[in-house]
């Protein structure tokens, strides 16, 4: 990383993320849409710094983002999160929304596409999240596709999720991201997972269940000259997972529901959440908890294998 990006004026870095850039540690940047739209305070609390926690049992420093007073902030201190937590009202900023909210100042909360914006000028190559954006239903006549999707064409940073949630269109999400040529990686499975189910029906393009094979395709991706994102998927433990075909009964209905009472747009994917958790009983939530801490971890360990590639590496061009 250069000086420049240290001394970045769209950036502040917390001093252990700063550190942890400077010395070589791996780093794992974590979205703020879990802390500010996520669980009511202070249980949102808890929930950033356990994905935080989990990042550092895998052996990386977190670094939450967020955007405050004209700038990113890279790596958030617990003063920092217990604020984005207790502040009502913090819009959620998306890629295109970046510059109207630096611009004016405000504070927002990062989506999977602003963080990984904000990852990419800071030097950190590793991002997590549970779930990502991707090719809603429909999208034939609505045109509706995440901006996740069009970020990983444009961001080099690897991106350690759950998959994709189940009330998209996988296929079509699975289809776009092999068009626009972004890897998908497979951790330990041969499916590409569906969030809180463990599979989504569809096979993943690859299988790896080495960390250090992942982390030296992810630099082979990037040495080709690519600078779009890899995607590396891990599904929900067994224990935690709510069945495909229950869950597709239910965003059938909700679909179906949601048409008749005109919700569309950014309304229906938390409409169709709330539909299948009420269904489920509420096992989502604790399905949910169980996927930010599985792919948080995976992370840490992903991005400690990918540095001691390099520093491997290194090592070897100096002999």
């Amino acid at each position: 990383m250069s000086q420049y990006q240290y001394q970045h004026d769209l950036l502040k870095f917390s001093d252990e993320v700063l550190d942890a850039l400077k010395t070589g540690k791996p780093v794992v940047a974590l979205e703020s849409t879990v802390i500010a739209h996520g669980l009511p305070y202070p249980d949102n609390v808890a929930t950033a710094i356990k994905i935080e926690n989990a990042v550092r049992a895998g052996g990386s420093i977190p670094a939450t983002i967020g955007i405050e007073n004209g700038k990113f902030i890279i790596g958030m201190t617990e003063a920092d999160i217990d604020r984005f937590a207790s502040t009502p009202g913090i819009p959620k900023v998306s890629s295109r929304d970046i510059p109207i909210i630096l611009a004016q100042g405000g504070m927002g909360a990062t989506t999977v596409a602003s963080s990984l914006v904000a990852a990419e000028i800071a030097g950190i190559p590793f991002f997590a999240s549970a779930g990502i954006g991707g090719v809603h239903r429909g999208a034939e006549t609505s045109m509706d596709i995440s901006a996740d999707l069009i970020q990983f064409t444009r961001s080099k940073v690897a991106v350690v999720c759950a998959g994709a949630k189940s009330i998209l269109d996988l296929g079509l999400t699975l289809e776009y991201l092999e068009t626009q040529g972004v890897p998908i990686i497979a951790h330990k499975s041969d499916d590409f997972p569906a969030f809180y189910c463990i599979s989504s029906g569809h096979r993943s393009p690859h299988r790896l269940d080495d960390e250090e094979m992942i982390a030296k395709a992810i630099e082979m991706h990037w040495k080709l000259g690519n600078s779009s994102s890899v995607l590396i998927t891990s599904p929900i433990r067994a224990e935690d997972a709510i069945d495909r075909e229950q869950v597709e009964i239910v965003i059938k209905q909700a679909a179906l529901q949601a048409e008749k009472d005109g919700i569309r747009g950014p309304g229906a994917t938390p409409y169709m959440m709330k539909a299948v958790g009420l269904a489920t009983e509420g096992r989502t939530v604790k399905a949910n908890m169980s996927v930010v801490i599985s792919t948080a971890e995976l992370a840490g360990k992903l991005a400690k294998a990918h540095a001691t590639y390099l520093n491997r590496q290194r090592s070897a061009d100096k002999a």
